[in-house]
Formats: C-alpha cells, structure tokens, sequence
C-alpha cells in the first residue's frame, strides 16, 4: 500500500493524527472495534490510558493476523466514555500511540459515547487499513 497524508497548510496542524490520508493498494481491511479485553473477554485496566494501551493493542493484533503494520491503517476511530479524562490524558495516549504503531497517523476521530458494550470499557478503536 501507499499511503499519503494530507496535511492542508489552511487547517490548523494536526497533533496525533492527519487530516486525510490518499491510500492505494489491493486489500482493504475493516477493523472491528477493540476495548480492553483480555484473552479470557475480560475488561483490564482501571485508567483510561491502561485500557488504551491494551485496546490499540488489540486493534495492531488484529491488523497483523491480516499481514497488515501500524503503517497501513488508513482511519481510527476512537469511543471514549468521558471526552474530559481523553482530554487530561491526550500527551500519555500519544506516547502510549507511538510507541506501538508508530508515527504514521491515520486519518482520526474521537468520539464520547454514552457507554460501550461492556459498561466496565472506558474506550474502543476501530478502523480500517489499506494492504499492499
């Protein structure tokens, strides 16, 4: 896959994200939404920066078992149940972000819903990626 991120000097600078990203390649791949779960289904992590973590983590896993890196992703969404705590921990989110997919941002959103499906779940990525 290619993949280039548009970054329009009339918007403002994206921070952890591009503001769109132009992908070409063969294989798309819709990612499901991913929360903290363990491989036994249960919610780990009682901060929404652990649950973050282990979250992306999860989304990367499924990305891999499909051949796909980090690199690939081409949109992330992000649900988190309280906007404010996203907020306070947005430079931990970050470093936690880089250090397990990189610098390659896809084009993002966060979004504060009500609950998730699990109402002990504080956030949940999903996406989709663009494969060679």
């Amino acid at each position: 896959m290619t993949a280039e991120r548009i970054n329009p000097p009339e918007l403002s600078p994206p921070t952890g994200f591009s503001h769109a990203v132009v992908a070409t390649g063969g294989r798309l791949v819709f990612l499901a939404g991913q929360t903290a779960l363990d491989t036994d289904g249960k919610v780990v992590g009682a901060t929404l920066p652990e649950q973050f973590e282990t979250a992306l983590g999860n989304l990367l896993t499924a990305l891999r078992a499909c051949g796909g890196t980090p690199a690939d992703l081409a949109r992330v969404t992000v649900y988190a149940t309280d906007i404010a705590d996203y907020r306070t921990h947005a430079a931990e989110l970050g470093r936690v972000w880089r250090r397990l997919a990189g610098r390659d941002y896809p084009a993002m959103a966060v979004v504060e819903v009500v609950r998730l499906w699990d109402d002990r779940a504080l956030v949940e990525l999903d996406g989709f990626a663009v494969l060679p």
